[in-house]
C-alpha cells in the first residue's frame, strides 16, 4: 500500500510537482499509478475499471492545464481516482470510502481541485458551461480554462444533451472531453481519422485559421451569424472528406479526434494545441476500461466495482452467501421473471443498471420484454407511462437516488393519469461507502406527497414478492422500496404461493400485554427494532413492534391503537423523518385526542457521508443501541412530566 520512495509517484503531491517531470517520463508514471490503484483497491474496494481506464487522460490534463486555477469538471467521478492521487490525496487514498476518509467521488468540500459534485451522471457539461461563462463575465478570469470530462454512457443522458445544445448560445471557450470506452473505430477509416486529427489539432493549422478569422472580422465580412455559418460549412467539408458526420459539429462545437486515450504523450500534444483555442470544442478519445489489468479489460462490467480481489491472480474475494440469504435485487429479479411468465402484460424497465437491479434476468429470458434505456431516468419513467397507457404493466427498477432525476415525470406522466406503473426503488436508505450522492434518503418523503400513489416497503423477501404481485392487482401507480445488500430471510423462489396484500394494512410482530411502548417500523429496519426489543426485555422493559409495510395508505387502525393504548411511540425508518413515516405519525397524533410521547428515528436533517452501513446507522441513531437509548430517554422524559 506504500508508494516506493524512489518511484516517480513518490515525488508528486500536487499538479505542480507533476509538471516537473519530463514528458518522456509520463508513460512510466501512468503505469505506477495503475499499480498503486491495483494494490489499494484490491484491499479497500472502489470503482476499479473506469479509474484504470482514465489514468493517462488525467495525467495529461494535470500536466497541460494549471489546475486547480484551471477547472476540471468530472462527470459521475467513477473515473477520477488518479485525479485524487495527483491532487494531494495520495496518502489518504488507502482509506477512501471509509468513515472519516476521503470520498470515492469528487467533492468540493474535500479539495479545491474538485470543482463540482460528481455523483450522478450527465451534469458535467452544464456545470462546466456555467463556470466558463461566469469566467467570461468576471474581470481577470477571462483566460481561465474549463474542461468537462464525460463518458460515452453519460453523454447519452438528457441533461448532457441539454448542455450540448446550449454550449454555442453564449461566448465561452469550454473544452469537452468525451471519454469513449465502448465505441469501436473501424480500422479502414482509422488512419484517415488519425490524419485528420493531426491536421485539425496542429498549431500551424489553427494559427492560420485564427488569422483568417481575425482578418475577415476586421474587414467586416465575418459577423457572428456568418461565423456560425462558416463553422457549419467547415464541418460539412470535413464530413465530406472523412465520409463521417457527428452531432457535435451540427451543434457548432468543433470536434477533434478520435485519438488514443492511452497515448499520454499524444494527449499532451493535442491538449496543448487546442488549449488556447477560442470557442467550444470537443475532444473525442477512446479508452479501454480496466486498462493495465487483464481481468478487468476482459470483463469491465464485473470489474466496475469488484470488491476485494487478489491482485496477482485476479480472483475476486466475494463473501460467502449466508444460507437463506439473497440480495434484495436478486429477489426482485427472479420475481419479475416469474410474474412475466404468468402475466404477458409484465415488462421490465431500467436505466443503465440491468445488472445492478437484476432486470438482466428478464433480459436473458425475455429480451423483447425488458428495456435498458441508458442513463435516462426521466425517459425511463415516461416510457413506462406510455407502456402502461397501452395496456402493459411495467416494473421500473431504478436506484432511489437516481429516481430523483425523474421526479417531474413521475408526477406529470404517471401519477396525474393514474397509470399502473410499479416503481421498484433499489438502494433505498443508507447505501454505505458510495456516500452522500448515492444514499436513498428521500424517496418516501418525495413520493408521499403525490396523490394517488401507493407506497410500501417490505421488511423481508416474502413481502417484497407479495407486494410485486399485489401491484398487478391495482390500477394505480405503486412504489416499492428496498435497500442494497442481503435479505437474510429470503423465501424460495420456486413454487412460491403469491398472496395479495391489502393496501394500507400493516401487522403486529411483537406483542406483550404489559407493554406501553410501541415501535412502528417500515422496511428492513424491523430487524433493528427486534434486536432492540430483546435487549430492552432483558432489562425489564417490554416493547411491542408493528411492521407498517405501507406508508401510503397508512394503516390508521394501527395508529389509532397505538395512540390510545401506549405511552411512548418510536417511529423507525431508513429515510428522512421529515415527510416520511415520522411525519405521518406525528400528524395523526397531533390531530387525535390522545397524546402519547412520539420519537422519530431515521435520517436526521443533515447530509450523511460515507462509511459502512452499521457505522452510518449508529451516526443516525437508529442502530440497535440507538433505539434502546431512545426508548429509555422517552420513558424517563415521560415519567418526569
Amino acid at each position: 500500500m506504500e508508494v516506493n520512495q524512489t518511484s516517480l509517484l513518490s515525488k508528486i503531491n500536487s499538479p505542480s510537482d507533476l509538471k516537473q517531470l519530463k514528458e518522456e517520463e509520463l508513460p512510466a508514471l501512468c503505469e505506477e499509478i495503475r499499480g498503486f490503484l491495483i494494490e489499494n483497491l484490491s484491499e479497500n474496494p472502489g470503482h476499479f475499471a473506469s479509474s484504470m481506464g482514465a489514468v493517462d487522460l488525467i495525467v495529461a490534463l494535470h500536466y497541460v492545464y494549471d489546475t486547480p486555477s484551471d477547472r476540471l469538471v468530472w462527470d459521475v467521478g467513477h473515473q477520477a481516482y488518479a485525479h485524487k492521487i495527483l491532487t494531494g490525496r495520495k496518502k489518504d487514498f488507502p482509506k477512501q470510502r471509509t468513515l472519516g476518509g476521503i470520498s470515492g467521488f469528487p467533492n468540493p468540500t474535500e479539495s479545491d481541485a474538485d470543482t463540482f459534485m460528481a455523483g450522478h451522471a450527465g451534469n458535467s457539461i452544464s456545470a462546466a458551461l456555467g463556470m466558463a461563462i461566469a469566467d467570461k463575465l468576471t474581470p481577470g478570469n477571462e483566460n481561465r480554462k474549463t474542461v468537462a470530462i464525460i463518458g460515452d454512457a453519460s453523454i447519452s443522458g438528457g441533461l448532457a444533451f441539454e448542455g450540448l445544445n446550449n454550449v454555442s448560445n453564449n461566448p465561452n471557450d469550454l473544452l469537452i472531453i468525451l471519454n469513449d470506452n465502448d465505441m469501436s473505430i473501424d480500422n479502414n477509416v482509422g488512419a484517415l481519422h488519425g490524419y485528420l486529427s493531426d491536421l485539425t489539432t496542429s498549431a500551424g493549422y489553427n494559427k492560420l485559421r485564427n488569422k483568417l478569422s481575425l482578418y475577415l472580422r476586421k474587414k467586416g465580412i465575418l459577423t457572428e451569424e456568418r461565423r456560425r455559418a462558416f463553422i457549419r460549412f467547415s464541418n460539412s467539408l470535413k464530413s465530406v472528406v472523412s465520409r463521417k458526420q457527428n452531432i457535435f459539429e451540427g451543434l457548432n462545437i468543433r470536434y477533434f479526434g478520435p485519438i488514443d486515450g492511452h497515448d499520454v504523450r499524444k494527449l499532451v500534444k493535442v491538449l496543448r494545441e487546442i488549449k488556447g483555442m477560442a470557442g467550444p470544442r470537443l475532444l473525442h478519445i477512446y479508452t479501454t476500461k480496466g486498462k493495465g489489468y487483464k481481468p478487468a479489460e476482459e470483463d469491465p462490467s464485473t470489474w466496475h466495482a469488484p470488491g476485494k480481489f487478489d491482485p496477482d491472480s485476479g480472483e475476486r474475494l466475494c463473501l460467502q452467501k449466508k444460507e437463506g440469504s439473497e440480495l434484495w435485487q436478486e429477489i426482485f429479479g427472479h420475481t419479475l421473471v416469474d410474474l412475466a411468465e404468468k402475466d404477458d402484460r409484465v415488462v421490465g424497465v431500467t436505466a443503465a443498471m440491468p445488472g445492478g437491479t437484476s432486470v438482466d434476468h428478464l433480459l436473458e429470458k425475455m429480451p423483447e420484454r425488458a428495456f435498458d434505456v441508458g442513463i435516462s431516468e426521466g425517459h425511463a419513467v415516461t416510457f413506462a407511462g406510455g407502456l402502461a397507457a397501452a395496456g402493459k404493466r411495467p416494473f421500473v427498477a431504478i436506484y432511489s437516488s437516481f429516481l430523483q432525476r425523474g421526479y417531474d415525470n413521475i408526477i406529470h406522466d404517471v401519477a396525474i393519469q393514474g397509470l399502473p406503473v410499479t416503481f421498484c426503488i433499489d438502494r433505498a436508505g443508507l447505501v454505505g461507502e458510495d456516500g452522500v450522492t448515492h444514499h436513498g434518503f428521500f424517496d418516501l418523503a418525495y413520493l408521499n406527497c403525490i396523490p394517488g400513489l401507493n407506497i410500501a416497503s417490505p421488511s423481508d423477501g416474502e413481502t417484497l414478492k407479495n407486494l410485486m404481485f399485489t401491484s398487478l392487482k391495482q390500477k394505480s401507480p405503486f412504489a416499492i422500496r428496498y435497500p442494497r445488500g442481503k435479505c437474510d430471510n429470503s423465501p424460495q423462489s420456486q413454487n412460491f404461493e403469491y398472496k395479495e396484500l391489502k393496501a394500507g394494512q400493516g401487522r403486529q410482530v411483537r406483542k406483550n400485554p404489559n407493554s406501553k411502548i410501541a415501535l412502528l417500523t417500515i422496511g428492513p429496519v424491523l430487524s433493528n427494532a427486534e434486536e432492540a426489543a430483546k435487549k430492552l426485555s432483558e432489562e425489564g422493559i417490554e416493547t411491542d413492534i408493528f411492521d407498517m409495510i405501507w406508508l401510503k395508505p397508512i394503516d390508521k387502525d394501527i395508529l389509532s391503537e397505538v395512540a390510545s393504548n401506549y405511552d411512548v411511540i418510536i417511529t423507525l425508518e431508513d429515510g428522512v423523518t421529515t415527510g416520511g413515516l415520522g411525519s405521518v405519525v406525528n400528524s395523526y397524533i397531533k390531530d387525535s385526542i390522545y397524546k402519547p410521547a412520539v420519537v422519530n428515528l431515521g435520517i436526521p436533517d443533515k447530509w450523511i457521508a460515507h462509511g459502512s452501513i452499521d457505522q452510518l446507522q449508529k451516526i443516525c441513531g437508529f442502530d440497535t443501541d440507538g433505539i434502546v437509548a431512545a426508548v429509555k430517554q422517552a420513558l424517563e422524559k415521560r415519567r418526569s412530566v
